[in-house]
């Protein structure tokens, strides 16, 4: 609920109940909704020399942001405070109508035009998110982004102007509404039994894959490393010749891919090594919101769906293939439209459509907001046999990603970071929600990708701590990445500017080996 005036057009759900308890919400309540159509909505937010009410968007009036280039550096926004309280672990949807003229493009991704939201979080640190990306000129569009609120939010806040950059921003009709309920699991099953991983070792433990297959690249993971895992990806590089909207271009690059695959699957069978067919770039591709279009547009998701047909006719029975990874961390920031299948339901359809070609391979589904542990709070599990349950943990982003994407300040492991402490038992909590599911249902799991940058100070604590964890709930695990980019390369040392393999064990390498060693290798049948 949001503190204002009465005359700020709040939903009927939400202004019902302003002056009692708040019902618990349900998917499609309303949190808050304005078109600063009247004083009182306007002098609801604070003021700042660079905002200004004028009439624009459908001829009513819209907040119009200007800020010069002297001043690009600041963050030029008003706020609106936002009560979170009764919202507490939801999945919330926000959007708002905008448009921009001549905004330069800032230095970061999450700057530039803003439409954001902020709120404090004692257990995980302040928390701000928008969509990314949007500078330029651009007529009016949509602006949407979807956030999952912390069970201790406090302090929250609308945000809406300019950062980091100059220009001019116009915004309108702000919505916020409910996607997604908190979840009630059943309690954990007494004396469960044992569940079907699609294998019958203690454990699988490996690696994400190169890119590009090469014999001596997999022979030195099975046989020198004693890895008994592979996720195998197949993915392109974003921006290169071609693009994931022309299908038949795509369907030209799969082709290629699945051929190499076949490759991949002799050598894996040689070297005792079991794969997961990751499909890393689903047709369609990503909106500039990340969304992937699987989720959005018939055309993509029904070509996806029918090469998953095609792939499940091609690889069924081959001793190699642990399994089949539906796509790789889905995102879906704005609902689906009607007739069109969610993150969630797409992920079932494609399931079902293997599961009538091939009844045994294990299918890995994946959670929303990049297959996160918070994207398991509101999972459900799959009606459909033998199916697998992946997360992939990189939390917190800026230790484990600290000068992926440009500058950063180091930051080590243990320690502050984000203003909270993160240590094994921090990691442990993030990885709850998982735990809360496997154990409500009695599922299988899989830490498909973990990962920290190797010159990020302690970067072989924090791997340490995240595979005892894994090893301790009986996760099946995958490191990122192998002979993929130095940047996560455990045979690279801890210096950002040297390219080369180092020329003794790094520790994170030593720590992968230890584990590796406790491997036992698939029974697999060679190829002649």
């Amino acid at each position: 609920m949001i503190r204002q005036p009465a005359a700020i057009i709040c939903l009927a759900a939400i202004a019902a109940t302003a002056a009692q308890a708040a019902p618990a919400p349900k998917p499609g309540d309303g949190v808050f909704a304005s078109g600063f159509d009247t004083l009182a909505e306007q002098a609801a937010w604070s003021k700042a020399d660079s905002a200004k009410w004028i009439i624009g968007h459908a001829g009513t009036p819209s907040l119009c942001v200007t800020v010069p280039p002297a001043n690009a550096n600041g963050a030029n926004m008003i706020r609106l405070p936002l009560d979170l309280t009764n919202f507490r672990d939801c999945l919330l949807g926000f959007e708002c109508m905008a448009k921009a003229d001549g905004v330069d493009k800032p230095p970061a991704s999450y700057l530039g035009v803003k439409f954001m939201l902020h709120y404090q979080s004692a257990a995980s640190g302040p928390v701000w998110q928008n969509e990314n990306d949007v500078f330029g000129t651009f007529d009016w569009r949509k602006l949407g982004f979807s956030a999952r609120i912390a069970p201790d939010a406090t302090g929250g806040d609308i945000n809406l102007g300019l950062q980091g950059c100059s220009g001019t921003a116009w915004f309108d009709a702000v919505k916020i509404t409910v996607l997604k309920a908190p979840l009630r699991r059943p309690a954990p099953l007494v004396n469960p039994p044992p569940v079907a991983k699609g294998h019958n070792l203690p454990r699988l433990r490996g690696v994400m894959s190169p890119n590009d297959f090469r014999d001596g690249d997999l022979k030195v993971l099975g046989t020198e490393w004693k890895a008994n895992v592979i996720r195998w990806q197949l993915t392109r590089n974003w921006g290169k010749a071609g693009t994931d909207r022309d299908l038949a271009e795509y369907d030209r690059w799969l082709d290629a891919k699945l051929a190499a695959l076949d490759q991949v699957l002799a050598a894996c069978r040689n070297y005792g090594i079991m794969v997961v067919i990751d499909m890393h770039s689903p047709p369609g591709g990503r909106y500039p919101n990340h969304d992937l279009a699987i989720f959005h547009e018939p055309i993509y998701q029904d070509h996806w769906v029918a090469l998953w047909e095609k792939m499940a006719r091609r690889f069924r029975g081959n001793p190699a293939v642990w399994g089949y990874d539906l796509v790789n961390e889905p995102v879906q920031n704005v609902p689906s439209p009607a007739g069109v299948a969610d993150y969630y339901g797409a992920q079932v359809r494609a399931a079902k459509s293997i599961r009538r070609i091939d009844p045994d391979t294990p299918i890995f589904i994946e959670a929303a907001e990049w297959d996160s542990a918070g994207g398991f709070k509101d999972l459900e599990p799959v009606d459909v046999p033998m199916v697998i349950y992946q997360v992939h943990m990189y939390v917190p982003g800026e230790y484990t990603h600290q000068g992926v994407n440009g500058k950063w300040q180091p930051a080590g492991y243990p320690g502050m970071l984000g203003g909270a402490v993160w240590n094994k038992e921090r990691i442990r909590a993030t990885l709850q929600p998982v735990r809360d599911f496997q154990l409500a249902y009695n599922v299988p799991i899989y830490a498909g990708e973990f990962s920290a940058v190797r010159w990020a100070p302690g970067a072989a604590a924090y791997l340490r701590d995240c595979i005892e964890v894994f090893e301790e709930y009986d996760w099946d695990w995958t490191y990122h990445a192998y002979r993929e980019w130095d940047g996560w390369s455990v045979e690279h040392g801890s210096d950002p500017q040297d390219h080369r393999p180092s020329p003794v064990a790094t520790d994170r390498k030593q720590l992968l080996l230890e584990w590796f060693a406790k491997n036992q290798r698939p029974q697999l049948r060679a190829t002649p």
